[in-house]
C-alpha cells in the first residue's frame, strides 16, 4: 500500500533543489581516448575537485586530469546541507575522545582549513553564498539542557542560550536553549560551490572528463593504469580516489565504510510575514541534541532546509538511485518541521531528495595510500565532507608526493577505524544500533547496554 504524504509535499520535486536549476553548467564530454597524466584525480566531488585544485597550486607543471563517472558535484557533494563545518573530527567531542593529545593541534588545524576554503572561494571568484554566520545546537528536552551546560563549560568561545534568549534568536516552542558557537561554521550553497571549485580547476589547467566511471586500478610501470568502463585508460604516475560512499578502487579498505542514507526537504520560500513569525534574522546554522539529529538552515532566498532524522542502511553497502527517494522519511521530516515550527502551518516544500553518505566507526575520514605509494585514498567523512574534503586533499597530496608534513604526522592520519563486519553481521550491528539510538531519545538519552559496549570499545555515537 503507496504511504499517504502529509499534504504540505504534494507538489515536492523528487530531486535535490540545489541541482535544479536552469544555469548548471553542461556536461563536459567523457574520455575518448587512452590518455597520460602525471596525476589523475578519480571523482568529480569535493574530495576530487579541491585534490585537483591543490595539486595545481603546489606545482603548476603538474599535469592534472579529474575523472568522474557521472556530472561534477551530482552525489554527496551536491545533496547536503551546505553546512561547511571547521571541525575535521566530527565535533570536538569525538576528536579528543579518539586523539586526546593531539586535538588542540586538529581544532587549528581545522579552523585553519576552514579560513583557507574562504580565501580560496576569494581568489577564484567562486560564487556559493558563502557566509559565516555560526551554528546553534538547540536542546529539545530538559535533560538535553545540561548536556549545552556542559559543553559550554568546555568552549570558552560559545555563548550559552537559555529559553528566552534561543527565542529571541529563533522562536519555536521545542527550543528549551541553545549553545551558540560564533566561529566554526560556514553555510554555502552546496552545488554552486562543486561547479565553481570544477570552474577553477579547468582555469588552472586540470582536464575533466565527466561521463567516464572508473572500473579498476593496475600497476604499469612506474606508474598507475586508470582503466574506465569505456575502454580508454589513463596511465598515470599517481592516482588521487575522492570516491567517498561508492565501492573503492581499492578493494582492502571497502569494508572500513558503509554507505548510509540521508534526507531532506526544502520549502518554498518564506514571505516577509513567515520570515516574521520565526525570527532567525541572523541565519544561523541549526541542529538539535537528539542522537537522531535533524539539522536546518535558511538560504539567501528565504527557503528552510530541514534534513537528517532518519539514517538508513541498505542491506549489502549498495548504492542505487531507487534508494534516493523514502516516501515515510519524508512523511516523518514534514511532519517533525511543522512541530517544529508550527507557525508555517501553511509552508509548502518544493523539494525532497536523499542520497548515500559514508560513514566509518569513527565517524570522521581516514587516510591511506596502496599501489606502492602511487594511489592515495580519503574516506568515511560522515557528513562532514563539505569542509574536511580539503583537509583530505592536502593530506592525500602529501602523501602521494612523500611529504613529512603536520598532517601526515597526525595519529589520525597515520590510524586507521576499526572495519564494518560483512553481512549480516553488519547489517543487524547498524539496525541495532539505530534501533538503541532512537530509545536512548525517548528515555532522556539514557544509553542501553549495547550502546554502553559500543562507547567502551570506542565505537559509540551520540549524534
Amino acid at each position: 500500500m503507496p504511504h499517504v504524504l502529509h499534504p504540505s509535499l504534494r507538489d515536492a520535486a523528487p530531486t535535490p533543489y540545489w541541482l535544479d536549476r536552469r544555469d548548471r553548467p553542461a556536461a563536459r564530454p567523457p574520455l575518448d581516448a587512452h590518455g597520460t597524466a602525471d596525476l589523475c584525480v578519480v571523482g568529480g566531488g569535493f574530495s576530487g575537485l579541491w585534490t585537483a585544485i591543490l595539486a595545481k597550486e603546489r606545482d603548476p607543471g603538474r599535469d592534472v586530469v579529474l575523472l568522474e563517472g557521472n556530472r561534477i558535484g551530482w552525489a554527496a557533494s551536491g545533496r547536503n546541507g551546505g553546512f561547511c563545518a571547521a571541525s575535521i573530527t566530527h565535533g570536538h567531542a569525538n576528536g579528543a575522545q579518539r586523539w586526546p593529545d593531539e586535538i588542540d593541534t586538529l581544532q587549528r588545524l581545522g579552523r585553519e582549513n576552514l579560513d583557507e576554503i574562504e580565501k580560496s572561494l576569494t581568489r577564484y571568484g567562486v560564487d556559493c553564498d558563502f557566509e559565516r554566520p555560526g551554528a546553534i545546537t538547540v536542546a529539545t528536552e530538559p535533560h538535553q539542557v545540561g548536556w549545552l551546560r556542559e559543553l559550554f563549560a568546555n568552549n570558552p568561545e560559545a555563548t550559552f542560550l537559555d529559553r528566552e534568549a534561543v527565542q529571541e534568536e529563533v522562536r519555536s516552542p521545542t527550543f528549551l536553549g541553545g549553545l551558540f558557537e560564533p566561529h566554526d561554521t560556514a553555510l554555502l550553497d552546496p552545488a554552486r560551490l562543486a561547479w565553481g571549485l570544477a570552474a577553477a580547476a579547468e582555469g588552472l589547467g586540470v582536464r575533466i572528463h565527466e561521463g567516464t566511471h572508473v572500473s579498476r586500478l593496475s600497476t604499469s610501470g612506474v606508474g598507475v593504469d586508470v582503466r574506465t568502463d569505456g575502454g580508454p585508460i589513463v596511465r598515470a604516475g599517481r592516482v588521487a580516489l575522492g570516491t567517498n560512499a561508492f565501492p573503492s578502487l581499492v578493494r582492502r579498505v571497502r569494508l572500513h565504510t558503509v554507505p548510509v542514507y540521508d534526507y531532506a526537504l526544502m520549502t518554498e520560500p518564506l514571505s516577509p510575514a513567515q520570515r516574521d513569525a520565526i525570527g532567525w534574522r541572523r541565519g544561523q546554522g541549526l541542529d538539535d541534541m537528539t542522537n537522531q539529529f535533524h539539522y536546518f538552515r535558511m538560504t539567501r532566498d528565504h527557503r528552510i532546509l530541514w534534513g537528517g532524522y532518519d539514517a538508513i542502511y541498505h542491506f549489502g553497502r549498495h548504492v542505487r538511485p531507487s534508494y534516493d527517494q523514502r516516501p515515510a522519511t519524508f512523511d516523518l521530516l514534514a511532519r517533525q518541521f511543522f512541530t517544529t515550527f508550527p507557525q508555517l502551518e501553511r509552508v509548502r516544500f518544493s523539494h525532497g531528495w536523499g542520497g548515500a553518505i559514508d560513514t566509518c566507526t569513527r565517524f570522521c575520514a581516514f587516510f591511506g595510500t596502496a599501489y606502492a605509494g602511487r594511489a592515495a585514498y580519503a574516506l568515511g567523512y560522515t557528513g562532514l565532507g563539505v569542509g574536511a574534503t580539503r583537509f583530505g586533499a592536502d593530506v592525500m597530496l602529501d602523501l602521494l608526493d612523500g611529504v613529512d608534513s603536520e598532517r601526515t604526522r597526525l595519529q589520525m592520519v597515520r590510524t586507521k577505524p576499526v572495519p564494518f563486519p560483512p553481512e549480516p553481521l553488519a547489517w543487524s550491528g547498524i539496525e541495532l544500533t539505530r534501533r538503541s539510538l532512537a530509545a536512548a531519545d525517548r528515555r532522556q538519552g539514557r544509553r542501553n547496554v549495547w550502546l554502553r559496549t559500543l562507547d567502551g570499545l570506542g565505537l559509540g555515537f551520540d549524534s
